[in-house]
């Protein structure tokens, strides 16, 4: 029989270490000094090894945790004996249990629950020589991606290259070798659909008149509804357009009141008058760089540096230049800093982008000289010679014949970067200047395997830029009729999950709303949001042979046709 004194001695040894195997009840009940622990342990990661944290996050210091790279969202925790290596980004509310393996390149959504003792490992080695042992032969990644709002059971088994679905359900044991459809139930070794918890994702197809009839509907909604949208987004004190309510205005937010108006009333935005807002916008640019810079607090332009690459001003020169155009009107002044550019310091330019790591980055800044070449050719102002010739010059010889795209596949994010950045580049210059573009197959090739992407295209987890950047390159290179009947059948699907992102009353919001994403600010709807899904809508509309039933066409930023040369 234990005595009393010795009873609590036990009591506490098994007790001391409790909160690291149920880290879900640390932050109500753990002791101040312990959270007053924990919140120094994250501060010294963060500190030394630049990973991130939310808020409430947990890491037992009983776990292994030797990432290149960790990122966890708010209420995300690490428990006792897990194992984590490589690199991890988690959302919300994740759980990694105890004696977890979570290896090589995770990628995880919100709310994603996974059981003891299970495995993901987003790694494998090789063993194509079979005279080198298999430890010493190369090891390949390509990642794993969990969806949201998904359950993993205990003794699970996640291979390298599986991408899991929203909603998913991976039961105890399985041994998970294929990609997982949103809402399966998943068992066995190797896993199979064993029922469903939501059905598949991707909903049953159309018949040709009803999606014909649901677009036609949707557009005559968004008619009706458009002049209250922008009322909704006016502040009067400031006299601009907000892209949120209750935010403060941007320049961009008054560009994209003018481009919703233009598309669904036929005119300039209520509020304000064609030519008041048309003088405000011209006054905006800083005369001696021909920029537009963000503006201050007291309703500004903060003058942005003058280069031909300036983060600031780079979306400006192509949203108040098309704004401007589309209220009969044009830059007050050249844009300085391209028409100054010779032919060498364009393909120094160019050079100097990271289009390995950030093609997106890069493509907006091939997308911002192509237009204000042409905003300055409009002008009548002469660029310097060699300018334009340099920018094709560069963008045909740097194309990947692989791709037809520019720039890395391939990492955590697969083909997101080089798609995205193929849609800027190619705006702003083939697009734009009824050029054709090169490896015009390829092209459709790479972006059809990027829109198979669960992570980007789930209905669930669509984005404005994301869907426009697969839409418009599809649009762009319609006339190879390369896999014609695959790009019809993908514009239906995204059309139709499009229609379904509409909040009546307030437009699109840029992420697509979802009760998992609820508390995303970007699903809130805002003039941004709603002018770039009305261009998608007309892009993929188009593909589908629907967009008669539209009534309007885009003409400023994401205008499908080549720009009128004068």
């Amino acid at each position: 029989m234990v005595e009393e004194d010795t009873a609590g001695t036990v009591g506490q040894a098994f007790g001391r270490s409790d909160l690291d195997y149920t880290p879900w009840a640390f932050w109500d009940r753990a002791e101040d000094g312990d959270k007053l622990r924990q919140r120094t342990l994250q501060a010294t990661l963060s500190a030394e090894r630049g990973f991130r944290f939310g808020e409430r996050c947990f890491v037992s210091e009983l776990s292994s945790v030797t990432n290149e790279m960790l990122e966890l969202g708010d209420r995300t925790y690490v428990a006792a004996g897990a194992y984590l290596s490589g690199t991890l980004r988690a959302g919300r509310d994740c759980t990694v249990n105890p004696y977890t393996v979570v290896r090589g390149e995770i990628r995880l959504g919100d709310a994603v629950r996974i059981g003891a003792h299970t495995s993901l490992l987003g790694f494998n080695h090789t063993m194509g020589d079979p005279d080198i042992e298999v430890h010493r032969q190369a090891i390949t990644v390509k990642g794993i991606s969990i969806g949201d709002d998904v359950w993993i059971g205990s003794h699970v088994v996640v291979l390298d290259g599986v991408t899991v679905g929203d909603k998913a359900v991976l039961a105890a044991g399985a041994v998970v070798t294929k990609d997982v459809p949103s809402g399966a139930v998943v068992g066995g070794n190797p896993a199979r659909v064993i029922k469903w918890r939501t059905g598949p994702d991707r909903p049953r197809p159309r018949a040709a008149g009803d999606l014909s009839a649901a677009v036609a509907e949707f557009a005559g909604a968004a008619r009706d509804q458009a002049a209250a949208i922008l009322d909704k987004h006016w502040d009067d004190s400031a006299g601009l357009f907000a892209d949120l309510p209750a935010t403060a205005p941007t320049v961009r937010a008054q560009c994209d009141a003018v481009e919703i108006a233009d598309l669904l009333l036929g005119g300039p935005p209520p509020r304000i008058g064609a030519g008041e807002l048309t003088e405000l916008l011209r006054s905006w640019q800083d005369p001696e760089s021909g920029l537009v810079g963000e503006l201050d607090e007291e309703r500004r332009p903060v003058r942005p540096a003058a280069t031909m690459f300036a983060p600031s001003a780079d979306y400006h020169v192509l949203c108040v230049g098309y704004a401007l155009d589309l209220l009969g009107s044009r830059f007050a002044h050249p844009l300085t800093v391209f028409s100054e550019a010779s032919a060498a310091d364009v393909v120094d330019g160019l050079d100097g982008q990271d289009w390995a790591r950030n093609a997106w980055r890069a493509g907006s800044r091939a997308d911002a000289l192509g237009t204000a070449l042409h905003w300055n050719a409009r002008m009548g102002v002469p660029n310097r010679p060699g300018a334009a010739e340099a920018l094709f010059g560069w963008l045909l010889t740097n194309a990947d014949p692989r791709t037809g795209m520019w720039g890395s596949a391939g990492g955590p994010e697969g083909l997101l970067q080089v798609v995205n950045g193929y849609y800027r580049a190619s705006r702003g210059t083939f697009a734009q200047f009824g050029q054709p573009v090169p490896y015009a197959e390829r092209v459709v090739d790479t972006v059809l395997t990027h829109a198979r992407d669960a992570r980007y295209f789930a209905r669930a987890r669509q984005n404005a830029c994301n869907v426009l950047d697969v839409a418009h390159p599809l649009w762009l290179t319609r006339g190879s009729g390369h896999r014609g009947d695959e790009v019809v059948d993908l514009a239906r699907r995204l059309l139709s999950d499009a229609l379904s992102h509409w909040t009546p009353g307030r437009g699109f919001g840029f992420q697509a709303p979802h009760p998992t994403t609820a508390s995303v600010p970007a699903t809130t709807p805002s003039l941004r949001g709603t002018e770039m899904w009305l261009a998608v809508i007309w892009l993929l509309a188009d593909l589908a042979g629907l967009s008669d039933q539209l009534g309007y066409r885009p003409r400023g930023v994401h205008r499908p046709e080549p720009a009128p040369p004068g």
